[in-house]
């Protein structure tokens, strides 16, 4: 589990072509610093098991699941990516609870600056509009953000100077591909909802027991 404060600005520094996967060997000296074999790093929102360390850089197996469900599939040697370790338990949840489970992508559309921060309008498949909300939150290329306006088919997301220095989204252009998670939340209310003769007939066989 992760909360989207992104720690550290890495870069991707090798990919191997594994033909139905690919290996990534990335580097990032602050998230490496306790990391070992079998722990999870977020790279722009999606959680990869480390497969080793040395040097301030880490490795991690990428299925192509990931790869065509992720923005990860675009990456290159060079590409700059956030990357976060997962939280421990009784630290502070600075952003929001993220799985690292990528729902879709998104794709900037457009940026608008102003004097102290910068608003980010990002479109996003229609079937994950329904879990966005004015003033919730979501996570974009694993940044916890708090959402502006949502639309059907689109959110706008504000940046402080901050995000904008250290991850990623400072240097995403219109037309560029975001890694987008939405609320679990949301999600378990909706199948629950859903859900609700089943729930109906769990209560009869409970009562049924008495």
């Amino acid at each position: 589990m992760f909360t989207g404060i992104v720690e550290e600005l890495g870069e991707v520094v090798a990919i191997e072509d594994l033909g139905d996967a690919a290996r990534f060997r990335l580097r990032g000296p602050v998230v490496t610093e306790d990391a070992k074999h079998g722990d999870s790093i977020a790279v722009n929102g999606v959680c990869l098991t480390v497969v080793d360390t040395a040097d301030g850089e880490f490795t991690a197996d990428v299925m192509a699941e990931t790869l065509n469900r992720s923005s990860l599939g675009a990456v290159t040697p060079g590409s700059r990516v956030n990357l976060e370790r997962p939280m421990a338990l009784g630290g502070r949840l600075g952003g929001h609870l993220v799985q690292g489970h990528v729902d879709g992508t998104g794709t900037v559309v457009e940026r608008t600056p102003a004097e102290h921060w910068e608003l980010v309008k990002v479109a996003l498949p229609a079937a994950l509009s329904r879990y966005v909300v004015e003033k919730g939150s979501i996570t974009v290329d694993g940044v916890s953000l708090t959402v502006v306006e949502a639309g059907d088919d689109y959110f706008t997301i504000s940046l402080i100077p901050t995000t904008l220095a250290l991850t990623t989204l400072g240097i995403k252009k219109a037309g560029d591909p975001v890694n987008l998670e939405v609320d679990v939340l949301a999600k378990y209310v909706e199948r629950l909802l859903g859900r609700g003769s089943d729930l109906k007939d769990l209560d009869d066989i409970k009562e049924m027991d008495r």
